[in-house]
């Protein structure tokens, strides 16, 4: 199994995080540096064509692509622990949190948007962080109120980590480089908090990986 990754990439840190709780070390990880475009490269757009990371390749040569689909194929390949309920309400309300943060929200971040922000609309940096921080702030909004269902225990649904709290885990670390303070939402920081200690989190955050810089 290789792991394409990079430090910065909140999409593969949800891929690492899923990869500990599952206790899978991929037998490569190979870096792929956003900053200087080395998604763009040739030989990476072989892997995926939309020039994105994470990618997991399997020994069989399957590329495996999109992190939420990554996570679901852990998990039903690596069945403990698991990362959806069984319910079927339950399930569709972890997956629909996730997609909040996946979907929703980071795909509004990422360097090609704040690239093409910059390139052809002549935002400045404060400008970008400023459209960074509106929209992080948007989604913490809405999953504060999520979360303040009954169905909310010390994790996002229940007392069991699942994939809405590792993407949960990745949304703050974003919140943090676009200054969106989590002190409004209280429900979201302390179940983020409760997460940066478990080691499975904690080994996969960013500012752990190789060519990370001491902080952001």
């Amino acid at each position: 199994m290789k792991l394409f990754s990079f430090w910065r990439s909140l999409a593969t840190y949800r891929v690492r995080i899923a990869l500990n709780l599952k206790g899978v070390t991929p037998d490569e990880v190979i870096d792929v540096n956003l900053m200087q475009g080395k998604q763009r490269d040739e030989s990476f757009r072989k892997i995926n064509p939309m020039m994105a990371i994470p990618a997991l390749v399997e020994d069989d040569g399957t590329v495996l692509f999109e992190s939420l689909a990554i996570l679901e194929y852990l998990d039903e390949t690596h069945s403990n622990p698991p990362l959806l309920p069984k319910d079927p309400k339950a399930r569709a309300r972890v997956r629909g949190l996730s997609q909040i943060i996946a979907c929703d929200t980071h795909p509004l971040i990422v360097p090609r948007v704040r690239e093409f922000l910059a390139h052809e609309y002549k935002i400045d940096e404060a400008g970008v962080m400023k459209w960074g921080n509106h929209w992080h702030t948007s989604a913490l909004k809405a999953l504060e109120t999520h979360l303040q269902s009954p169905q909310t225990g010390r994790y996002c649904q229940g007392d069991q980590i699942t994939m809405a709290d590792i993407c949960l885990a990745g949304q703050a670390v974003g919140a943090a480089y676009f200054k969106a303070d989590l002190a409004p939402f209280p429900t979201v920081k302390r179940i983020v908090d409760g997460l940066n200690t478990i080691e499975a989190f904690a080994r996969a955050h960013p500012l752990k990986q190789p060519g990370a810089p001491a902080s952001v």
